[in-house]
């Protein structure tokens, strides 16, 4: 379960800045891609468990998910896809491979007390 890894590299970073301030930490902001191959329910599983006896524990992991933008060349531009088993663009249905947004894991905020 590699999001027990990625867990606690969040809780890592997170600790090093609530350090850095001098602040407690009640919640991790991130922003997941739905292309970064992290199951939201693993990670916030895997959140819990590396959080324990840290700085960060009690806090929450506050997840919102990231749609895949690509970017289609007949139109020009960006456009989000409606599915993820069809990459071609919602407008006008032009294949492409192009992905601009949807493969991050980004820890976007940190909610203090």
């Amino acid at each position: 379960m590699h999001e027990l890894s990625i867990a606690m590299n969040i809780v890592e970073v997170a600790s090093e800045e609530a350090e850095k301030r001098g602040v407690t930490v009640a919640a991790v902001h991130l922003k997941l891609g739905m292309l970064s191959g992290v199951v939201k329910d693993a990670l916030l599983s895997g959140y819990e468990m590396a959080s324990c006896d840290t700085p960060l524990a009690g806090s929450k992991l506050v997840i919102e998910e990231a749609p895949v933008v690509v970017f289609c060349s007949k139109c020009d531009a960006e456009k989000t896809l409606a599915s993820m088993q069809w990459f071609c663009c919602p407008e006008c249905g032009t294949p492409t491979a192009e992905v601009r947004r949807g493969r991050e894991i980004e820890v976007t905020a940190l909610e203090v007390r």
